[in-house]
């Protein structure tokens, strides 16, 4: 006996949804033998919901509110001596509905011959009302509804196959994992029509060193608050320990609430797709799943290989720019202030999200040219003698030097902003004396920002200027030092500027 008491959802399975029958016929009595004879009838662990009309017109609006009716018993003689016949043409050609399955039932085979009627109509079967004895009505309902729910199944294919078209393009212009495993889930669930399924995608990767890592690519359902895109160690145990199962035995594993598929994607990296189900996927689905995941896979590995590879390189470069910092001996929260505080800006501006995600990573580049200044000037406590000065502008160019030759968006960013963060909106900066416009607004950006940073920071020069004294300094010099709009953007966001720095503050606040 267990332990554990059984939840609601294991105490009861949901239940699947009736096959719809309708009967459309002016003489009550065909329906009540109709419905006597068929009312426990069941296909595929479904029973039957029966939807009665007694016109043409009556059956007409019967398949407007039910676009899902299995079969139809459809009389011809009703209200006209067509009646039925002209419903038959409007349900095919005005709904456009050809996957109900339509039985013409009459009580006058000679008033409209079966042949003529089966040539010129898209019916399934045509029946004189005598010939339908209780097992051949069984029977003829098996034949329809199994022929319904095969056609029904096309059409999901299909529909699914159109989807994945159509998302094709928005798969693959994802540029992170995250913005991939979204659209890797909304498709599929829609492809395999898993309303009340959970989806959950990982992969497992073991390293040179031999350290491995569970990155969760995309998490749905009630999964979606235990798992964020990327390295997670949020995975509930109950399933970390099934799909730790499933990579020792290299195989899917299914059963009746469980699919756990799994594709491997190299020697030591494995793909895991993780679906929890109301019921068992079907043959159909269950194919359509391991093509669409096995192809995900690969396409997943060359993402995952491009992000490593960005990653690393933002991680490198705020090293540099750590480095660089360390060896000015400025505040250590400097680079990361001026990141938020540029990406701040930039949105503010509506600047494109290319040029916001770009600028994030190479503000941290504005100040590397410092790595050429003798230290003993970089380290000088009092101001500056001219000659010292004239030596201490050279960072602008020679950083501008060392990124130039790149070809890497960042870099040809940090560029610019190294070697234009010294303009002035005036044309009195440095080192080429732009002005205006002229000057890129990624400079006139990081111009503003490194200011404003460094005024509100103890430098060992100086002492850190009040919030009211900075505010001043931005007034006076918008439209000389400054860009005036990009001024009164900061001026108007001053609090948020001082909430950054509290986010970022340095070792010695």
């Amino acid at each position: 006996m267990s332990l554990f008491k059984k939840s609601k959802t294991e105490q009861s399975a949901p239940r699947l949804a009736p096959w719809k029958i309708a009967i459309i016929d002016d003489e009550e009595g065909i329906h009540e033998v109709t419905k006597l004879t068929l009312r426990k009838f069941t296909f595929e662990k479904r029973g039957v919901e029966f939807l009665s009309a007694h016109s043409g017109e009556e059956g007409l609006a019967l398949f407007k509110a039910h676009p899902d009716i299995a079969l139809a018993f459809v009389d011809v003689v009703m209200e006209t001596d067509d009646a039925g016949l002209k419903l038959v043409d409007a349900i095919r050609n005005e709904l456009n509905n050809h996957v109900s399955r339509l039985i013409l039932r009459t009580g006058q085979p000679g008033q409209a011959p079966e042949e003529d009627v089966i040539r010129r109509y898209d019916i399934n079967d045509y029946k004189a009302k005598t010939e339908l004895s209780s097992l051949k009505l069984k029977s003829c309902v098996y034949t329809a509804i199994r022929s319904y729910r095969d056609i029904q199944t096309i059409e999901q294919g299909k529909r699914g196959m159109e989807d994945v078209l159509k998302s094709s393009s928005s798969v693959l212009a994802s540029q992170s994992l995250a913005q991939f495993g979204t659209a890797v889930l909304k498709q599929t669930l829609t492809l395999l029509n898993l309303n009340n399924s959970v989806l959950y995608l990982s992969t497992q990767h073991t390293d040179l060193y031999g350290d491995t890592t569970m990155t969760v690519l995309g998490a749905s359902g009630d999964l979606i608050g235990l798992c964020e895109p990327g390295i997670s160690k949020q995975i509930p145990e109950s399933i970390a320990d099934e799909v730790n199962q499933v990579l020792l035995s290299k195989t899917h594993l299914q059963t009746k609430d469980r699919f756990i598929g799994y594709y491997p994607t190299g020697e030591d990296s494995h793909n895991i797709l993780y679906v929890k189900l109301n019921e068992p996927l079907d043959a159909l689905q269950r194919k359509t799943l391991e093509m669409f995941a096995s192809n995900v896979a690969i396409i997943f590995q060359n993402l995952t290989q491009k992000e490593d590879i960005q990653q690393t390189q933002k991680e490198l470069i705020m090293v540099l720019s750590d480095a660089i910092e360390m060896r000015s001996k400025e505040t250590g929260g400097h680079v990361r202030r001026v990141i938020l505080m540029t990406e701040f800006l930039s949105e503010k501006l509506h600047m494109s999200r290319e040029f916001i995600d770009t600028i994030r990573y190479s503000a941290a580049l504005h100040d590397v040219g410092k790595i050429s200044i003798p230290e003993t000037i970089l380290h000088k406590p009092g101001k500056l003698d001219p000659e010292e000065w004239e030596i201490m502008k050279t960072h602008a160019q020679k950083g501008y030097d060392l990124l130039a030759d790149s070809d890497r968006i960042v870099a040809k960013m940090g560029a610019i902003i190294a070697k234009t963060h010294h303009e002035r909106w005036d044309g009195n900066g440095y080192p080429e004396g732009l002005s205006g416009d002229d000057i890129p607004i990624e400079g006139r950006i990081m111009a503003i920002v490194d200011v404003v940073d460094a005024l509100l920071s103890k430098r060992c020069y100086k002492p850190a200027w009040s919030e009211e004294d900075v505010k001043a300094y931005l007034e006076e010099n918008a439209g000389k030092q400054f860009d005036p709009l990009i001024t009164h953007i900061m001026l108007e966001h001053f609090d948020r500027i001082l909430e950054i720095r509290a986010l970022e503050p340095d070792e010695d606040e």
